[in-house]
């Protein structure tokens, strides 16, 4: 496509911080990616560039985060770890301190700034922080592996630029700190695709938490019970997003593409392959909107690295060339899991499993039609 403006943001510093050893977030994925992307000649080219994030700097983050939990978090980083600071999650278990965790997040945060301000000034139109999506941080709380809330500042930059936003969020996890810093308001809607709370962490996102005051119905959740396969995803997705797209009529989307949702996740449930995240990205494209894409969860390295660089070539239109890498996938990835490229083999579906999550689905679908489409003249 000719006309494109894409922007892989990434820098070297994003590759020299590393969660402790037995933490399941791997930070090493998103070079990874960028290293598989150029072997393929993705990173380059009329329209793509690569682009170094600037690190975020004290004042953005407070938009989101208070000083009292800034200052605890460099604390931490430092060495300096109390009771307070444990009480607002960081050092828990799922947030482990490790040494410059608060300059990593600084630049995760950066990089998905960085991308806002890209589409703010018009310079790029399809963006990806691999490095992103860290959406369980609150104002005061480290939680999920996540200590800086760079989604949701993401959302405020362009929120604060004029842009109306709809927050699109695939992860298996609930995107609970980011539906909850825009719960009372109407600029920025929130859609979260995600195993259902009462089996996963963190025990939020259920179909009546639909905002509150201006906000009231612009927070949608879409919880998916296990077992949850490709078709009754994209059925719920077709039903539930674009109706809902068009009724806002955002200017722009931050898209958190987290690969937990994969089957054979060691966290989670759900049976997807990446070849959802191929159709949820064309619909995205074919509705016209800059389009911020973030990484997120994922922790099968491999499926996640390969699900990451697939998403890329859809985003830059340029998933044609899988044909010619047929069987190299092994190779490039370092791994004999599987051999056919990017994409993944489609997975049998069992008639039982079918019989249930469809039926799990067409009434999630049914009650988000009943509390949230009347809000916006939709049937």
């Amino acid at each position: 496509m000719t006309d494109r403006k894409a922007a892989f943001i990434h820098c070297r510093e994003l590759d020299e911080f590393k969660y402790p050893a037995e933490s399941p977030f791997n930070t090493s994925r998103a070079n990874r990616v960028k290293k598989i992307l150029n072997s393929m000649g993705l990173l380059g080219g009329k329209g793509i560039r690569i682009v170094a994030p600037q690190m975020a700097e004290y004042d953005t983050l407070r938009k989101f985060h208070t000083a009292r939990y800034l200052k605890a978090l460099k604390a931490a980083s430092n060495g300096e770890l109390n009771v307070e600071a444990l009480g607002m999650g960081i050092g828990g278990p799922d947030c482990p301190v490790f040494a410059d965790v608060y300059n990593y997040s600084s630049w995760a945060c950066g990089a998905t700034i960085t991308g806002a301000k890209l589409i703010i000034d018009g310079s790029a139109d399809r963006v990806f922080n691999p490095s992103g999506g860290l959406h369980h941080a609150g104002p005061e709380k480290a939680a999920g592996f996540c200590y800086m809330n760079d989604v949701a500042l993401g959302c405020m930059v362009l929120a604060e630029a004029g842009k109306r936003v709809l927050y699109l969020d695939i992860d298996v996890h609930h995107g609970d700190g980011v539906q909850n810093a825009f719960y009372g308001r109407n600029d920025v809607m929130t859609i979260s695709f995600h195993e259902d709370g009462r089996t996963l962490f963190p025990g939020t996102g259920f179909e009546n938490e639909i905002g509150t005051g201006e906000g009231k119905g612009y927070s949608i959740n879409v919880p998916l019970i296990h077992g949850t396969f490709d078709e009754a995803f994209m059925h719920a997705f077709k039903e539930i997003v674009p109706p809902l797209y068009k009724a806002f009529a955002p200017d722009a989307v931050v898209f958190e593409l987290g690969a937990d949702t994969l089957a054979g996740d060691p966290l989670a449930h759900l049976r997807l392959t990446n070849n959802v995240y191929a159709k949820v990205i064309k619909i995205l494209l074919d509705l016209g909107k800059p389009i911020l894409m973030t990484g997120g969860g994922g922790y099968n390295i491999e499926n996640t690295v390969r699900a990451w660089a697939y998403a890329w070539s859809v985003l830059i239109e340029e998933d044609s060339l899988h044909d010619m890498h047929l069987g190299l996938g092994g190779v490039m990835l370092e791994t004999t899991d599987w051999q056919a490229g990017l994409k993944d083999r489609k997975l049998p579906v069992t008639a039982e499993q079918k019989h249930e999550v469809d039926a799990a689905v067409d009434k999630t679908i049914e009650r988000i039609k009943k509390l949230v489409f009347p809000i916006h003249g939709l049937k």
